[in-house]
């Protein structure tokens, strides 16, 4: 980080050389003026009101305008002449604890780095101290032609400033107080209370500048050249509030209820998961196909006889079709340890048949595959009958 300051910590008779450092940054985006007319930028510039002629910045000095107008010019030389003793020194002038000092008067904040390594050790020594009082140091420095009071602090292993605000500068809070006697009931500040445990605390790292993000955005698409969508608007809360108590009640629910939709919807989640695990078990389906399988072919040879009866009929073409019974004797036939031998055999027999008609091998073959899911030796015997049929 660049140094803005070069100087020492007066610390009684010990002096500490240290650089000023900005320990914040300014993240705000800026803007230019332009011309709408043809997108020109619009620059200001320094004019003399007396011969109205620009000049620049060597032309441009310093003065001091009285009650009447009257222009007293101050050069450089003369504030260097003045006497200064906090010019390149921050003056510790007192140790107190940290709640005397107000936070209205919290200005810049600044972090002191040590200057070499000869400020190593009386650094060290004003930051051991600092922590071990629990007190801060008040002191007084001169920074860009002025000198202010600071606050100087611990913050991790550094010290830390904050410019502080003179005890005159800090205005009086007059007339920013309701006006009239406003008595709030012990009902009320339970409520409140209720709603500040509610809503909790929170990580102050984890807020942000959702406003900046939206500019960013906004910048972004027109830089490419993509369609601006206006935001969604939210919902105004600029109502008047009739009933204290019954906002505080309502606002409490809803911080509690927009929680335990929170809550919830993890709890969801976590069961979903565990939902569409239990689906993907299909071993209880696989079972239950199975035993129904095993009990297709654990049937008589008579009721295969039986069922093929009635799914097989002939055409008037002559032909022999089967409507149905064909998929349940497909899926049992690989059950059975014989199929392949009947489905063999039944060939075999079908073509020792000579010269008989297609539409009765046809009806042999499918009538002993289906034969063939209950056993082997009911296939072959179911062959043979429909073998001498078709002779």
């Amino acid at each position: 980080m660049r140094s803005i300051w070069n100087g020492a910590i007066s610390f009684g008779l010990v002096s500490i050389p240290i650089k000023l450092v900005n320990a914040t940054e300014n993240h705000a985006i800026h803007f230019r003026q332009i011309h709408l007319a043809d997108g020109g930028r619009i620059r200001y510039r320094k004019v003399c009101e007396l011969d109205e002629e620009e000049v620049s910045g060597g032309e441009i000095g310093k003065a001091y305008e009285d009650a009447d107008g009257t222009m007293i010019p101050i050069t450089d030389e003369d504030l260097a002449q003045l006497p200064l003793p906090t010019a390149k020194t921050i003056e510790i002038v007192a140790f107190v604890p940290a709640d005397r000092i107000d936070p209205l008067q919290m200005d810049a904040a600044y972090y002191l780095s040590a200057n070499g390594v000869p400020a190593a050790k009386p650094y060290t020594l004003l930051r051991e101290a600092l922590k071990r009082s629990n007190k801060v140091a008040v002191a007084k420095y001169a920074l860009r032609g002025r000198e202010r009071l600071g606050m100087l602090r611990v913050v991790d292993d550094v010290i830390a400033m904050h410019g502080l605000l003179w005890p005159d500068e800090i205005r009086a809070p007059e007339g920013a107080a309701p006006e009239g006697d406003v008595t709030v009931r012990d009902a009320e500040l339970d409520l409140a209370d209720a709603l500040m445990d509610t809503l909790g605390e929170v990580d102050m790292d984890s807020l942000h500048d959702d406003y900046r993000e939206a500019v960013e955005e906004l910048i972004a698409a027109k830089a490419s050249g993509e369609e601006v969508r206006p935001a969604e608007s939210g919902e105004g809360g600029g109502g008047k509030v009739i009933d204290l108590i019954a906002a505080l009640e309502s606002s409490v629910r809803a911080a509690r209820k927009s929680r335990g939709e929170e809550d919830a919807d993890a709890d969801n989640e976590g069961d979903g998961g565990e939902d569409e695990g239990d689906m993907a078990e299909v071993h209880p389906i696989k079972k239950t196909s199975s035993g129904a399988s095993g009990k297709s072919s654990g049937k008589t040879s008579g009721s295969a006889a039986k069922t093929a009866k009635k799914t097989t009929h002939r055409t008037p073409t002559g032909k022999t079709v089967t409507r149905s019974g064909g998929s349940a004797a497909k899926k049992s036939a690989p059950k059975s340890t014989g199929t392949k031998k009947s489905t063999s055999t039944a060939k075999k027999s079908s073509g020792s048949g000579g010269s008989g008609a297609s539409g009765g091998r046809s009806t042999a073959k499918k009538t002993t595959a289906k034969k063939s899911a209950s056993s082997g030796g009911t296939a072959k015997k179911a062959a043979s009958s429909r073998k001498r049929a078709s002779a």
